[in-house]
């Protein structure tokens, strides 16, 4: 299930880049414009607010405080974006408002999407201890993995590939994001890693006469079950 995501950004070229390749990583994003980040949190009810807007600091505070005869979700997560000449000050009483992460310009698009992954995780209750896809079972506590019936054992890292691909088993996880967030690598650079891994893990779940698990979307990434 893609997260909603509630962006207010003033400059243009930075508004269309950033609602461009968050729809791209997945992220159902909604732009305010024209001073209507307020009404739009009241109607959209994002999972996460991204604020670009130089006025952040009171929205921040406006979003935390509340206001009579308005109803949102006052702790809904907010990611800062600082201004050209923003400092430390800045920072600190961005944190001050309310804001649960702050980042200055210019900023490294990964590095913003890797805060809002975590800054979404913090505020997510924790994940169910089943998983289900397809003829997948998993079972988080134990780590035990089935296919029909049939028991799979998997070493950790195919392991937890195949718990990130399970979680939304439809969707396309990039290679960059897997690398990310299964491995921690920084960048993809060269590495055949994530392609090993995932062939591999194909191979374990096989079953006779089925459609394969561990799709490879040509030039994207992975998805655990095709349409």
């Amino acid at each position: 299930m893609s997260c909603a995501l509630l962006l207010t950004e003033p400059e243009e070229t930075t508004r269309a880049f950033l609602e461009r390749h968050l729809t791209q990583d997945g992220f159902e994003v909604v732009e305010a414009e024209n001073g209507s980040a307020l009404d739009l949190v009241e109607q959209a009810r994002p999972d996460l607010v991204l604020i670009g807007d130089p006025e952040g600091l009171e929205l921040c505070r406006r979003l935390r405080e509340g206001e009579p005869g308005r109803s949102w979700d006052r702790a809904v997560p907010v990611i800062l974006l600082g201004g050209q000449q923003s400092d430390p000050v800045d920072r600190v009483r961005a944190f001050d408002r309310g804001c649960d992460d702050y980042l200055d310009r210019p900023f490294h698009y990964d590095e913003l999407v890797a805060r809002i992954r975590a800054v979404l995780r913090r505020v997510t209750p924790p994940s169910c201890d089943r998983l289900e896809a397809g003829e997948i079972e998993i079972d988080r506590p134990t780590r035990r993995v089935t296919v029909a019936g049939r028991r799979v054992v998997l070493p950790t890292k195919e392991y937890e590939l195949l718990v990130k691909l399970a979680s939304d088993p439809h969707r396309v996880f990039t290679k960059d994001e897997l690398l990310r967030e299964v491995w921690g690598f920084r960048s993809r650079g060269r590495t055949r890693t994530l392609d090993s891994h995932a062939s591999r893990l194909r191979r374990r779940l096989s079953r006779p006469g089925a459609p394969p698990y561990v799709r490879n979307v040509w030039g994207v990434g992975y998805c655990l079950l095709g349409d």
